[in-house]
């Protein structure tokens, strides 16, 4: 399958265009306000579940892509002699955006020389990109959340490395599970790779690949008008890919052509429990990136509230 082909018949550019101005949010334009205010009916028991990972030097990175943060203390309140006896401490932090929990942003990824939107791959320079920051979603990712809990419904703690994740499992998942999905939905899909880092603390192991989706499903998220997609592996793909010789397909389809927001390294486990047992694989979804001005991409600590 053709990556190109499935992008080109995919597209959302100029979709949202509205009176000359060229959309820089892509797919989070579904999430709207009517959306949003359905979405707020799910909480119904005020339990919130974090979807995210801790920022620390104990993460998943392994210093070939990306590094884990780094914390320094900048004061400790040592040496201080401030009026009343007062004391402080300030830190600072060090670190990739997409090193944890994060968002990839619509200037992620592209090929041809174009962005999303046919913004030129010129506009990302080495102060940033000129369109497409991550701000430009500050607004756009809270809605209904749909968990499909894939690695739940097979019975194993986690799918195997490669393993490629197809629309019609994803349907069934969603069959067994009971839940439909509604136009403007973020999905959460476990494959219980945040399970096998918690349970061999191995990041070389978990950045080696991991299961995840297939080319052919950017269209059936296309088709059920997908607002974002989440995962809890590093980048919401399979690994090693479908064709070697094209690097993150599904990226390069969801985000430069589809205007798609990806969210990746997020945390479902607690979350999964719960939704095994009271069966409700729906609740609200909240996920705000930092606006880190011109940035493609930001940290994000995500919350499901049921």
């Amino acid at each position: 399958m053709d990556f190109r082909e499935v992008g080109r018949r995919l597209s959302n550019w100029g979709r949202w265009d509205v009176g000359g101005h060229r959309d820089e949010r892509g797919t989070t334009n579904l999430l709207t306000p009517e959306r949003v205010v359905a979405a707020s009916a799910l909480v119904r028991e005020g339990k919130v579940f974090d979807l995210g990972i801790p920022f620390g030097a104990d993460g998943p990175q392994t210093g070939a892509l990306r590094i884990n943060p780094v914390l320094t203390m900048k004061e400790t309140g040592v040496d201080q002699h401030l009026p009343g006896g007062a004391h402080y401490s300030d830190d600072y932090v060090f670190m990739p955006l997409q090193c944890a929990s994060q968002w990839d942003g619509l200037a992620h990824v592209y090929y041809d020389d174009l962005l999303y939107n046919g913004f030129p791959a010129s506009d990302i320079t080495p102060h940033g990109t000129k369109h497409l920051s991550i701000e430009h979603q500050a607004k756009g990712l809270v809605g209904r959340g749909v968990l499909i809990d894939v690695a739940g419904h097979r019975g194993v703690d986690w799918l195997p490395a490669g393993e490629v994740i197809t629309p019609d499992e994803l349907d069934a998942v969603l069959a067994a599970q009971g839940t439909d999905l509604r136009g403007g939905d973020i999905l959460a899909i476990r494959t219980g790779w945040r399970r096998k880092f918690l349970a061999e603390h191995d990041p070389a192991s978990f950045m080696a690949g991991e299961p995840g989706l297939g080319l052919a499903s950017c269209e059936w998220l296309a088709d059920h008008e997908v607002a974002a997609v989440c995962s809890d592996n590093w980048a919401v793909e399979v690994l090693p890919g479908e064709d070697p010789a094209v690097l993150l397909p599904v990226h390069l389809v969801l985000i430069r052509d589809m205007g798609m927001t990806l969210g990746e390294i997020l945390d479902f486990e607690e979350l999964a429990a719960d939704c095994a047992q009271d069966g409700r694989y729906e609740f609200m979804m909240t996920a705000p990136p930092i606006k880190f001005r011109r940035a493609v991409g930001s940290p994000t600590n995500p919350l499901a509230i049921k």
